[in-house]
């Protein structure tokens, strides 16, 4: 396959009508959020400006955790576009956890992984009870990830009840070719050690691979991937979905997504 062919399989914004009018919806909807509740926001679990999450708790005593990590190919966005996904976890008496990362190329995705392994671990420090975790696009790679054989989290592998990738990366061999790959940096053996579905001594918990059926067809692949090389992983598609409204229905507690994330 030719360079520009796999970049056209893994671009989004140029296969989504209007696909520009989704980033300034998403921070507005945000920061609406965030101002109509009290909020924990700017927490430090590292000492890069961009190593921080925000921390929204439910009205009562959570009743556990949930983390979600935001996409962006490892290259883009922060934690200040997706509070409002925070809603669906919330109405189910969960605090929720949405950190940012260092993006690319300044951090490589295997520094990000442990970036995001010490946000988790910063978050359950400060919620007990069990963890779900959920993440979009990169995000989904990287919430897949906390599972992986050389996890750096390992207290917590007890109260991780399950991971939702939505529209998650797990192989990123096919990336190595891509334009992308300039700010990855991604090498043969950085591609397999970060890909999940290589992975076999992951930590047996449920995963679900959940990927709109409006998708490219290269992100439906990468969900079928999961599913069939873990166990404990289900691929689900959501039919009439794409990459940018399939997240959508984390706000929403009565959506299937969220069924899913709390099963």
């Amino acid at each position: 396959m030719a360079t520009t062919d796999r970049d056209d399989a893994y671009d989004n914004f140029g296969h989504i009508p209007a696909a520009a009018d989704y980033p300034p919806r998403w921070a507005a909807a945000a920061a609406a959020f965030r101002a109509a509740r009290q909020a924990e926001i700017d927490l430090a679990y590292g000492d890069h400006p961009r190593q921080r999450l925000d921390l929204f708790r439910p009205e009562a005593a959570p009743e556990g955790l949930a983390v979600f990590v935001h996409g962006g190919y490892w290259r883009a966005n922060d934690k200040s576009m997706w509070s409002h996904l925070a809603a669906g976890a919330l109405a189910r008496g969960y605090a929720v956890a949405i950190p940012s990362y260092v993006l690319a190329p300044e951090a490589r995705i295997s520094a990000i992984t442990r970036q995001v392994a010490a946000a988790v671990g910063k978050a359950a420090a400060m919620v007990d009870g069990p963890i779900r975790l959920a993440g979009h696009s990169a995000g989904g790679h990287l919430v897949t990830r906390m599972l992986g054989s050389d996890r750096t989290q390992p207290r917590l592998d007890g109260r991780i009840r399950r991971v939702v990738s939505i529209s998650g990366l797990h192989d990123l061999r096919p990336l190595l070719n891509t334009a992308m790959n300039r700010d990855l940096r991604l090498d043969e053996g950085e591609a397999a050690a970060e890909s999940p579905i290589l992975d076999a001594g992951h930590l047996a918990v449920p995963v679900i691979a959940w990927v709109g059926g409006d998708e490219r067809p290269a992100f439906i692949d990468q969900a079928n991937w999961l599913a069939r090389a873990w166990p404990e992983a289900g691929a689900v598609i959501d039919p009439g979905r794409h990459h940018f409204d399939v997240i959508d229905a984390l706000a929403d507690a009565q959506s299937p997504l969220v069924a899913a994330l709390f099963a």
